[in-house]
């Protein structure tokens, strides 16, 4: 296996990066799709479409599906990696990063946040951040609603097409 970065270049440790592997046991491609293997086969590898980071001790960490990437001013930015860190919070139910146009950056993040505790405001969860996360990954709005107000898919998923609806 390796992690690479959208040029199929591969990605430093501690950097996100697509999982593509390859070996005699894999799946030789898709029946009858030669678009979607010449997307996904690449240079004889299988990019499967899963960002993870590889930490020092060589294992990985899941860090998002490359379909759902934010770019905002020339940075990748992925939400699941935003929402860890929101959700370690005792006063977070759950949380949902989703981009958002912008004239300036293209895109930008916004989370939506169900709280247990009103007192949670929006510089709370910025702070929860601090520290954690760059500072051009923070969300640039935090938009709080109920939990039962987060669409989620019959799986229990969050849609987030439905919240990226909600911000038009």
């Amino acid at each position: 296996i390796k992690l690479v970065d959208p040029d199929d270049n591969e990605v430093r440790e501690g950097q996100p990066g697509e999982l593509a592997i390859r070996s005699p046991a894999l799946f030789s491609g898709y029946w009858k799709d030669p678009e979607t293997n010449k997307k996904d086969f690449k240079g004889g590898w299988f990019h499967m479409g899963d960002v993870f980071r590889r930490n020092s001790d060589g294992t990985l960490t899941f860090v998002d599906r490359r379909k759902y990437l934010i770019k905002s001013g020339g940075e990748n930015i992925y939400p699941a990696e935003i929402e860890r860190i929101i959700l370690t919070d005792a006063r977070v139910i759950d949380a949902a990063v989703v981009r958002k146009m912008d004239p300036h950056w293209g895109e930008i993040p916004v989370a939506f946040v169900a709280r247990k505790d009103d007192s949670l405001n929006q510089d709370a969860v910025l702070n929860i951040l601090i520290g954690k996360l760059a500072r051009y990954k923070h969300p640039k709005e935090i938009r709080f609603l109920a939990e039962n107000e987060l669409p989620r898919s019959t799986t229990g998923k969050i849609m987030r097409h439905i919240l990226e609806e909600r911000l038009k």
